[in-house]
């Protein structure tokens, strides 16, 4: 890195925590970068500069930068990028406008493009005097409305032709871990590296002897808030129903191992859906490991089978909801071995306390999508003043009782 004027060291301005993220761009190994950090961590120094580095080794590409709001980006991202700029000595190689909101790389006419997601038609009319939209940065993403889908919208209009790309997303962990960004920071994938930092990996020479006085000040009288804020964990709502859960690849060399594989149904037709799940419990861990899903709407009960039976062994059992009688005499008529759930009174309670109660839910999200988002966000019912209420609610929740049914004979089993 150089400017006309003197060498500008890395380790002057981007933090220890980020060294391997930086290293592993060069090396083409990653194209998404998922920084999420507390307060005074350093990631969005980070991207800044790492942006800006990566604009300038790919000349025909142009980077767009973007958050919710787009009335919020001059004195944020595009103050940042400012500061990234400056600190990499080039400030006289770039002319930054407000209006248009973008900055140019005069050696090149390479732009960094600033718009706000709450107006898409800003995104999908841009115009380039040349090359491709190579980079994207997603600031505060735990905000951006839509989710994960906006992201995606988002790629597949910006990023069209040339040969490189590469997403940063980073943001500050809300505390409910149903936030599409914390379950996104769990869902890991070949090329995308989720990366977590703190304060603490910061040099405390940049941070300064104030904010860490009061770090400490919050750590000692409000725990919770540091831990939250300053630390950037996901702290929870208070509503979360499951705490014990995992989000994370199951490879089919771990599938192949498995000694037992249970199988639930959830009968659904429209608008609630029929759901199917496969799952192993290690009891001598306590750890549930969900590894397959099918989801299907207005789809009958002999085109639903022929699926189940693509998905098992033919001396595999299903245990399926016995609500629907007919249903499961269907199943049983098409060649499944089918069981009727064993329900009663205190049945959901029981079952989902015993779910709670694992050591760990693991849910590989790529195999189940579904069934992922419905477990990470399932939460309790809260009432007009702030309380918790009491009991499950009944929406939302088809995969989680096909894996409730799946297991209905080892929760019913005193001791499992």
């Amino acid at each position: 890195m150089t400017s006309a004027k003197k060498q500008v060291r890395l380790s002057d301005i981007i933090g220890p925590a980020f060294y391997e993220t930086h290293r592993l761009i060069n090396m083409g190994i990653i194209d998404e970068a998922v920084e999420a950090g507390g307060r005074a961590s350093l990631k969005s120094s980070y991207v800044s500069v790492e942006l800006v580095q990566q604009l300038l080794k790919h000349p025909d590409c142009h980077a767009l930068v973007t958050r919710q709001v787009g009335d919020t980006m001059r004195d944020s991202v595009y103050a940042q990028i400012l500061w990234a700029i400056d600190k990499l000595g080039l400030t006289t190689k770039f002319r930054c406008t407000q209006s248009p909101l973008q900055c140019t790389y005069l050696p090149t006419g390479q732009r960094i493009l600033f718009r706000g997601l709450d107006d898409p038609q800003k995104i999908k009319s841009i115009k380039l005097p040349f090359g491709y939209i190579g980079i994207l940065w997603f600031e505060e993403a735990d905000q951006i409305k839509g989710g994960e889908d906006a992201v995606r919208n988002v790629q597949q209009s910006a990023l069209r032709g040339g040969e490189f790309g590469l997403t940063f997303i980073s943001f500050n962990p809300p505390a409910a871990s149903r936030n599409w960004a914390n379950r996104y920071a769990r869902e890991e994938r070949k090329g995308k590296r989720i990366h977590h930092s703190t304060y603490l990996q910061a040099p405390a020479a940049w941070l300064g002897p104030k904010f860490l006085a009061q770090a400490e000040y919050i750590k000692g009288t409000q725990p919770t808030k540091y831990r939250h804020e300053y630390l950037g964990e996901v702290v929870g709502s208070g509503t979360q129903v499951f705490e014990n859960l995992r989000l994370e690849p199951i490879s089919q060399k771990t599938i192949r191992n498995f000694d037992t594989i249970e199988n639930g149904v959830d009968w659904g037709w429209y608008p609630d859906p029929w759901a199917f799940n496969r799952c192993h419990y290690d009891a001598a861990r306590k750890t549930l490991y969900i590894f397959d899903e099918l989801t299907r709407l207005r789809t009958s009960n002999e085109e639903t089978a022929k699926l189940v039976q693509q998905r098992i062994e033919s001396w595999e059992s299903v245990t399926a909801d016995s609500a629907e009688m007919k249903s499961c005499a269907d199943y049983r008529a098409f060649g499944i071995l089918c069981r009727e759930a064993v329900k009663g009174p205190g049945s959901v309670n029981q079952s989902m306390k015993w779910l709670q109660g694992l050591t760990a839910i693991v849910i590989d999200p790529h195999r189940c999508p579904d069934t992922a988002k419905e477990f990470s966000e399932y939460e309790y019912e809260v009432g007009r003043d702030g309380t918790v209420l009491p009991g499950y609610v009944d929406a939302d929740n088809h995969h989680i009782d096909a894996v409730r049914y799946a297991v209905n004979r080892i929760w019913m089993r005193r001791g499992a």
